[in-house]
Formats: C-alpha cells, structure tokens, sequence
C-alpha cells in the first residue's frame, strides 16, 4: 500500500480496511473471515483489531467475532438501468428498491435509455464522482461495455453486471444458451408427441438490437430440439428479426406465413415475450393455431396469463423471475463489498413454465386467465 504513494500510512491504511469491511459486512466477523477479505497478516489484523476496540470503533463479542460499533455512513449503491419500459425491467428495478431499503443501504439510481452509450458512459462516471461502494449496470450496452469496464478499474470500483457482461464485472442474470436448451427441449417434446416427431420449419425469432450474449438464446433453442429430434435438417431452420418488439415480430411473421403452405406443421422460438406475444397474434390472425406451437423467453405476465388460454399456440416460455432479481443482486453486492468468494457468473434459475405447472410458481395467473 506505502509503495504506491509516499505520502499515505500504510499502517493506518490496513486499518481503515478491516473498519470498512466490518461497517460494510452486517454481521460480526471472526479473525480467520477478515484475514481472508483483506489479505492483511492475521497477527497484524490482532492488533489492529485491539487498537479499534480499545478506541470504541469495534465491539468484540463473546463468540470472538467483531462487530463495528457505528456506521461513518449506509452502503451505497449505484444502480443504471432503464427504469421504465418492460414488464421484466420494472420488476428488476422494484425488487433492488425493495431489497436496498429491506437492507438498509443508500441507493442511487440512474436511469438509461434504450440503445444510448452515452447514457452508460454518463452513469458510470456519477457513480465514480459519488465514491459509491459498488457499481451494479442493468443491461449495459456492450459497444461500450470495454470503455466501462476500464474506468471503473481505473477507479477500484467493483461492479456487477446484469445481462449483458462488462470486463472486470461480476456477472448476474440469465444462462442465455441453458434457457435456450429449455426451450428446444419443449418444442422438440411438443413435436414428437402432437407431430409424430416430425415438423416443417423451426422459426427463430430473433432481435438484430440485442447483444451477442442474449442471441445465445437462439443458438441454445436449435441444439435443444435436436436433443429430442437429432435428425431434422438445418435448411428448415428459418431466422426472422422481430426486433424484440410485439408489433414488428407481428407483422413479421404474419408475411412470413403468407409464403408457407397451410398445412406447414411450424415451431416458433422467440427472444422474449412481446416476441412470443407478437407471433400468437400473426398466428392466430392466420387462423393456424392448430398447426404453430411458440416458446417464449422471461415468462411475463401477459404470456403467462396467455400460455393458459384454450387453444393458445403458445405452450411455454421460460422463466427468469425478474421479482427476485433484487434481493440476489443486493445479497452479491454485499458479498463482493465483503471479498468474500464470489463466482465469476452467478445464474438466475430458469424453469419452463406452462398451463399445467404455473400455478405453483404464479397461484393469481388461472384467475385472470379465467377472467
């Protein structure tokens, strides 16, 4: 610590270290758990631990663990995303509030549009003026994501990254390629029992305005059918961009159809559920419902409700639980503050619900798709 400048104590350096690991951990720390968080020598952490317990900034409690005595002030987390817009975005942002406060941290939040580096360069360095104590980027836009990367080690700030991956980040969000296989596996499992295994097209819905991390979802999806049907050709795989959006994968769709015969037995996989939503729509416009199944990504209300309809062609999609995305994201940042042992990527689970299992994850969805 002296060696890289001369002018700062080492020895008061180190102990600052184990004051703030201990303000920032709540909870009491033994010896051996603070030797491992700060690197620091396990004699020099004795000492400095009785110097802080004798000046009243430590309290030692009977089991030998330590505890701060007060706070110089919350945690503070700072927390970019678009705080508007889809269902899941809105979740995610409701839940981190909800776990911040549950946790008594100090949150600082700064909103991101779609599609707008700018916004991301523009947060990061607020974060870094606020000396917040870590850094958590909701769907950083990767063309930008070295330039982030590189600052906020420049600045020794740590930082998660959820759904899109910065370099140097700790990353959170979804297995993109696994919930493509879950996916797969459902379309291929639908095929082979309604279908006899046998189908004409599997339609990749896709999203030009993702980044390459999201599309594995796709690259998942083809792999996943052919676990179940490892024969069927690649010249039936159709790619459609949907731009991740209800109305464009509509309308997308809707003129695809138009060029396929009707009897066509059709397998959609989409990027996420306005995609999904979009292609029940041109589907059921089509009056082809009989021989379309849809597999969507993020089980959203509306698909959810949607997936319980009768004669719905959209017999899945997969789940990220966005609603618990808050307290894991709080709980990682405070392990990463603490140095505790963190994975490298830390995977939301993922399960594929449909009408016959989504009552023991979301009870209220029979109800409105009753109603």
């Amino acid at each position: 610590m002296e060696g890289t400048d001369p002018y700062r104590l080492g020895t008061l350096e180190k102990g600052l270290v184990v004051l703030e690991l201990l303000e920032r951990a709540g909870r009491a720390l033994r010896i051996p758990e603070i030797v491992a968080a700060t690197g620091l020598e396990r004699g020099g952490v004795f000492r400095i631990l009785h110097t802080l317990e004798s000046r009243g900034y430590v309290e030692r409690l009977e089991n030998k663990s330590y505890r701060a005595s007060y706070r110089r002030r919350r945690t503070r987390i700072g927390y970019s995303a678009p705080l508007a817009g889809t269902p899941f975005r809105r979740d995610v942002t409701l839940g981190i509030q909800k776990a911040a406060t549950g946790s008594g941290l100090e949150l600082i939040m700064l909103n991101s549009s779609d599609g707008n580096p700018d916004d991301d360069l523009a947060n990061a360095q607020v974060f870094i003026e606020a000396k917040v104590d870590v850094v958590i980027m909701f769907q950083p836009i990767d063309v930008v994501a070295h330039v982030l990367g590189d600052r906020f080690i420049g600045a020794g700030l740590p930082v998660i990254a959820v759904e899109n991956p910065i370099p140097g980040a700790v990353f959170f969000g979804g297995n993109n390629y696994r919930a493509g296989l879950i996916a797969g596996n459902a379309l291929g499992a639908f095929a082979r029992e309604h279908w006899r295994g046998s189908f004409d097209r599997l339609i990749l819905v896709e999203s030009s305005l993702t980044s390459p991390a999201t599309r594995a979802r796709l690259t998942g999806t083809v792999e996943g059918v052919r676990q179940i049907l490892p024969d069927f050709p690649a010249s039936c795989v159709i790619h459609l961009d949907g731009l991740a959006h209800r109305e464009a994968t509509c309308a997308a769709i809707g003129q695809l159809l138009q060029s396929l015969p009707r009897d066509s037995r059709l397998l959609f996989s989409a990027f996420n559920d306005p995609s999904a939503i979009g292609a029940v729509e041109a589907v059921l416009a089509a009056r082809r419902a009989e021989t379309a199944a849809i597999v969507g990504q993020n089980a959203t209300t509306e698909s959810r409700v949607e997936m319980c309809r009768p004669g719905t062609p959209l017999i899945g999609s997969v789940a990220y639980f966005p609603e618990r995305y808050g307290e894991k994201l709080v709980r990682l940042a405070l392990a990463v503050l603490n140095r505790e042992p963190t994975p490298l990527a830390v995977y939301t689970e993922h399960v594929l619900l449909d009408c016959n299992n989504i009552g023991r994850y979301y009870p209220d969805v029979l109800v409105r798709a009753e109603s």
